[in-house]
């Protein structure tokens, strides 16, 4: 069902004036998603008309822009990839650590996108590993899947990476599996001080060392940030959480709650407060609103969903196998259903007739830009509807 409010509403409206004023100013890939938004299940994407099998009723079905960027288009995706990722469980405690990058840094990222996400990425899952496998801490090779965000509640830049870490590893000679104390993983603080070291290493060779030690001296001398929050309650709480967190945009549909001469009015979070006064609503200008939006449009190509560890995709087959094998847990079961054995047809996802609950069948495809023709005598128009 459509939200009254959507994010593409805003950028219907107000991106004509806002690309004239900022003409020069914004990147082909910001275009290109404000592009996508806005024709988002419009005519301009083409699509289908459905009929109801029972009452006839005609429903306009049009395609989705499939820009990872838009907020309508992140629903399948998740849960294509929740599917492949449900079977990786394995059956211990899960831990979820964010890091997050300072604000000295971050002002160099908002210049620097592809460059510093990525350093962010590695040294965060390089100083996970690297304590992790310290005998000192767990002693031991862990698995870990990493999913970037960029924004904060109020959609500010706000790098960093949240963590999903299964409680426990395999020891170095591949022999036993070392499981976490059950509400602890790895300690924070030195978490913090080798993560500060591994990215500011890496980040001043690869400028003049001069400049960065001046603007960055701020930044070396403050705690970074790392947080572990309270292990997951079980597999389901952990692909619960993956749900919400892997295919998310700077702001969803459901936040907004008004869009008018006053601005663009939508709730966030002051984490800053306690948590009964958490909860906030802001007003912003519809061009102040869409630049913070755009200010999070990932650079083309760019991975931010990314694994390590016993995760890497060149040995996650072989690394959860033998994790299993150290549980004394059975096997991933391979699917006992054969290719001749599965219906040609695919199952219905359309939703039901909204007059009468019937089956809806596809009666006409739409072109792009084109609007589908009336059945002969109607009078009352056509009904849009999501697919």
């Amino acid at each position: 069902m459509r939200a009254s409010l959507e994010v593409a509403d805003i950028f219907r409206s107000a991106g004509p004036a806002y690309r004239a004023a900022h003409a020069g100013h914004l990147s082909l890939d910001q275009l290109k998603v404000m592009s996508a938004i806005e024709t988002c299940r419009t005519a301009v994407l083409g699509g289908h008309v459905e009929a109801c099998d029972d009452c006839g009723h005609r429903r306009i079905a049009y395609n989705s822009c499939r820009n990872r960027h838009c907020p309508k288009c992140q629903g399948a995706a998740a849960r294509t990839w929740l599917a492949a990722r449900e079977a990786d469980l394995l059956p211990v405690g899960y831990f979820h650590v964010v890091f997050t990058l300072p604000a000295e840094v971050g002002e160099i990222a908002f210049h620097n996108k592809a460059l510093v996400y990525d350093l962010l990425f590695r040294a965060a899952s390089q100083t996970m590993l690297t304590i992790a496998a310290d005998p000192k801490h767990l002693g031991a090779k862990i698995g870990i899947t990493a999913v970037l965000h960029t924004w904060g509640s109020a959609m500010t830049h706000h790098p960093h990476v949240h963590m999903i870490v299964p409680g426990g590893g395999i020891t170095p000679d591949g022999q036993r599996w070392i499981a976490s104390h059950p509400a602890f993983l790895l300690p924070v603080r030195v978490l913090g001080m080798l993560f500060r070291r591994l990215f500011l290493e890496d980040l001043t060779v690869l400028a003049d060392p001069r400049l960065f030690r001046r603007h960055l001296a701020p930044a070396r001398k403050k705690r970074w940030v790392v947080y572990a929050k309270p292990p997951f309650s079980g597999p389901e709480a952990v692909l619960a959480y993956l749900a919400r967190y892997t295919h998310r945009v700077a702001i969803s549909n459901r936040r907004l709650i008004a869009h008018d001469e006053a601005g663009v009015t939508f709730r966030y979070k002051d984490y800053r407060r306690d948590s009964a006064a958490r909860q906030q609503v802001m007003t912003l200008h519809p061009h102040e609103f869409m630049r913070r939006f755009l200010l999070h449009v990932l650079p083309r190509g760019f991975h931010r969903i990314r694994h390590y560890g016993l995760l890497a995709s060149s040995a996650r087959k072989e690394s959860l196998a033998r994790a299993r094998e150290l549980l004394a847990v059975a096997p991933t079961p391979e699917p006992t259903i054969k290719a001749e054995d599965i219906e040609p047809d695919p199952p219905d996802h359309r939703p039901p007739c909204p007059c009468c609950g019937g089956r809806m069948s596809i009666i006409e495809i739409v072109a792009r830009s084109c609007q589908p023709r009336g059945p002969p005598g109607q009078t009352a128009p056509i009904r849009e509807g999501a697919p």
